[in-house]
């Protein structure tokens, strides 16, 4: 098993020393979840009473809350995962030990190139592993497919709403503070229009633990300058409203 690196040493054994299930029973729970990062919009939800809380997983760093969303005579799943691919890949195994089995994300990403407006809609197809956790579930490997079937689910709703998207490929990175700008470079060569820090951690988790995973992203900063362009991404309230709903009609199509 040993290897140069110690990132390369994939153990195929699907056995753990600590397996989710040890820590989480499952529940009565909708097997549709959306994986909010708007914790805004998650706050407004509650205060305004249409999320219901289910339970609360507990961390180090408190409680985690797990909604439940009634919407269009169905109900789903809601929960904010935490930022960055460990954190938020543990809890999407824990939902998923808890019964959801069908996901669908929606979040904000840095765009590398100045033309993806603030805003746009971008659905990855596959992402760059340029992070550690994907490596302890999948072979290592240069990216991973986001699931066809929850990309469709995404691309069907966009196009009922006549809603502009890109499908791309994005790169999933650990370090926001080494987006060098020769790796920019590489990536936007590569074919990726956008980086965030989850998602080809969370299409490795839902390979390894066979579920049902995609994302819909809007852009955000600007990357791909000679000077950072915050564009006043996260301050989007209007737009990550309505990309919300967007990934809640998503999720109700798988």
């Amino acid at each position: 098993m040993k290897k140069e690196y110690p990132i390369l040493e994939f153990d195929s054994n699907t056995k753990s020393v600590i397996d989710p299930t040890i820590l989480i029973k499952p529940i009565d729970i909708p097997i549709k979840a959306v994986i909010c990062f708007f914790n805004d919009v998650l706050e407004d939800l509650r205060v305004k009473g249409k999320i219901r809380l289910i339970q609360n997983i507990r961390t180090e760093i408190g409680p985690n809350p797990i909604y439940e969303l009634e919407y269009l005579g169905e109900k789903v799943t809601v929960f904010h995962p935490g930022v960055g691919a460990p954190l938020a890949a543990g809890m999407f195994e824990e939902v998923i030990a808890l019964g959801a089995r069908k996901f669908i994300a929606c979040g904000g990403a840095g765009v590398l190139d100045e033309k993806v407006a603030v805003g746009h809609v971008i659905v990855p197809t596959s992402a760059i592993r340029d992070e550690g956790t994907s490596y302890h579930y999948i072979s290592p490997s240069r990216e991973i497919s986001v699931d066809k079937v929850g990309v469709e689910a995404i691309e069907k709703v966009l196009t009922k709403h006549k809603c502009k998207y890109i499908l791309s490929k994005t790169w999933t990175t650990d370090a926001i503070y080494r987006e060098t700008y020769d790796k920019v470079k590489l990536r936007k060569t590569e074919g990726c229009l956008a980086v965030e820090m989850e998602c080809s951690a969370f299409c490795a988790v839902a390979n390894f633990r066979d579920v049902i995973f995609a994302q819909i992203l809007y852009g955000g900063d600007l990357v791909d300058c000679e000077e950072w362009d915050a564009r006043d991404w996260n301050n989007q309230t209007e737009i990550r409203e309505r990309i919300f709903w967007l990934a809640v009609e998503a999720c109700l199509e798988l």
